[in-house]
């Protein structure tokens, strides 16, 4: 324009001169104008009385020199990489110079931000759930101002993410990939159709347990594919906000963990059967029905709640095989203060092996100071073995979940508990009390059977319970509690009565009814010692047409044994 503008001057903008404006200006036009008019009022014209703007000139008129900064070679990928590599890091101090370096250099702002918004998920996570919040309010911000301004935002998601909390947990994600990848044909559990669209009758949906109906929200329920059942993706960090829930987390996961490996309560049908019990999609089931991970989790937190457990303290856990107590005295003790015996017995070897090299590799995962000392013996090999390998072991709390139950002579076994106990420590059990357990009688309507016949079928299964020679059945609380009295322990026994749901299952009445040599005498065996095979038979057709396939209510006593010197 040659009435407003220098269009009767000769000015010549040098192309590199031209970029560097371009690049630092970002779009502000305002600024462009100003340093290009400033440019041509302040540079002198040559001989030829050419106004030449080169890229020094172009450097002082807009107060910002170049930097070598090729946007498609090496220097705008390295030093994008160190700038996230100093968040990644937590140095404020670095993330600030390549943060500026990159805006110097004209770099586009919302190719920074984009990279940090990948980060605030990738690097930060839960540990700061907040972060990619902030750096998406910063970004928008900066979208509404423009620059200059503009870098006030920049910097302060580039300092919020230096200083964040840092958690990869989301890398999780890309295993569960992995797995699907292993796995395309893994089917969803039934529990978790869609019931409204079952038009076949599947069963599509059914016994699918509605969190919100349970203490806390939460129910032990099993939400991945059998193949998968234990599969672990998440592994939430110790860091920020992530760090409070992951004990949590943790949890939850030890008791479900527990029940896959204990199965329900005693299991409640062991003292019916001792049929075969290894089928895994029964066993999940039950576990499933019975929220019995939701019942071992509040077992564990009454043991602890009895132990009352300081940081200082050295723990024995009797019965680690699931880690159940294992872990949480882990949690609760810290460095190198829990000792954890994988309980064998001489009919249950090889799976204490499996739970014993489980357990150690569980531990291994563990920072070095806090790993338990995890050992396998038997009840009887405990003292010599505790001698051999930590003789100057004293422990201040001793705990165990189901370790008299099986035990004949109980009376000896809490002997051997009393050498193990110094002054002024505490024992603390759980003990399934398997007398007390649920009676299958009691689910069907007297009505359904003659009088005299349901009369004999409740005697036949209460004598179940009254054999003296058998050490499942042969005591309740009152008897543990003479029995440390008798070592000289003074001793309070807490009786509690638990309910949870057994799912009855085609499966489950087969091994209920099976009369066939296994190592524990099955109910139908129990009752043929008062009832003929027709009245068994009877009997069978009965739990079929009344109880099969229904979710019925369980009942588990179980009693908390707290001794002290």
């Amino acid at each position: 324009d040659s009435e407003r503008g220098y269009g009767k001057l000769k000015v010549k903008l040098e192309p590199d001169a031209l970029e560097h404006l371009v690049n630092v200006a970002n779009g502000d036009a305002r600024s462009l104008l100003n340093a290009l008019e400033l440019a041509v009022e302040t540079t002198p014209p040559n001989t030829a009385g050419i106004i030449q703007v080169t890229l020094a000139v172009a450097e002082e008129s807009i107060q910002q020199r170049a930097v070598l900064y090729d946007f498609e070679g090496d220097a705008h990928f390295d030093t994008i990489s160190a700038f996230i590599k100093s968040l990644r890091g937590s140095d404020p101090d670095a993330a600030l110079y390549w943060l500026a370096k990159m805006v110097y250099a004209g770099e586009d702002p919302r190719f920074i931000f984009r990279r940090m918004l990948i980060l605030a998920s990738e690097d930060v996570g839960l540990a700061d759930p907040n972060a990619v919040v902030i750096i998406n309010a910063c970004a928008e911000a900066f979208d509404r101002v423009g620059m200059p301004e503009g870098r006030y935002h920049l910097a302060q998601a580039a300092l919020y993410l230096a200083t964040a909390s840092k958690s990869n947990s989301v890398m999780g994600f890309f295993d569960a990939l992995a797995a699907i990848e292993r796995e395309r044909e893994a089917e969803v559990p039934t529990h978790l159709k869609d019931a409204n669209r079952d038009k076949k009758g599947f069963g599509h949906g059914a016994g699918y347990l509605y969190p919100h109906a349970y203490r806390d929200h939460w129910v032990a329920q099993q939400y991945l594919p059998a193949s998968l059942q234990g599969q672990v993706f998440y592994q939430p960090s110790q860091q920020g906000f992530e760090g409070e829930i992951a004990a949590s987390v943790a949890r939850r996961r030890e008791a479900q963990l527990a029940a896959a490996v204990e199965g329900v309560g005693v299991a409640p049908t062991e003292v019916l059967t001792y049929g075969t019990t290894d089928r895994s999609t029964e066993r999940w089931l039950q576990r499933t029905l019975s929220q019995v991970g939701q019942q071992l989790g509040m077992v564990r937190d009454r043991i602890f709640t009895l132990t009352q457990l300081q940081r200082h303290h050295i723990v024995l856990d009797l019965n680690a095989h699931s880690g159940l107590l294992t872990w949480e005295a882990v949690r609760q003790v810290g460095e190198g203060g829990v000792y954890a015996c994988v309980y064998t017995t001489a009919d249950a070897f090889a799976p204490a092996c499996r739970r014993h090299i489980a357990l150690k590799e569980q531990a291994a995962a563990l920072p070095e100071l806090m790993r338990p000392v995890v050992f396998k013996a038997t009840l009887d090999e405990l003292p010599n073995v505790l001698a051999t390998s930590s003789p100057n072991v004293r422990f201040d709390r001793i705990v165990g979940r189901n370790v008299l139950v099986n035990e004949p002579d109980k009376v000896a076994t809490a002997q051997l508990f009393a050498k193990l106990l110094p002054k002024k420590a505490i024992l603390v059990l759980a003990e399934t009390v398997p007398r007390h357990t649920q009676r299958l009688y009691r689910w069907l309507d007297e009505k359904q059977l003659d009088a005299d016949l349901y009369s004999r079928l409740v005697t036949a299964e209460e004598a179940i319970y009254q054999q003296e020679s058998d050490p499942m059945v042969n005591w309740d609380s009152e008897d543990l509690k003479a029995a440390f009295e008798s070592a000289g322990l003074v001793v309070e026994v807490f009786q509690e009565v638990h309910q949870t749901q057994l799912h009855v299952t085609p499966a489950l009445l087969e091994r209920w009814f099976d009369t066939s040599k296994t190592t524990r005498a099955s109910y139908a065996t129990h009752l043929s010692q008062n009832l003929s095979r027709k009245e068994l038979r009877t009997i069978q057709e009965l739990f079929n047409r009344h109880l099969l396939n229904k979710t019925l209510p369980w009942s588990t006593t179980i009693a908390f044994v707290q001794a002290h010197f």
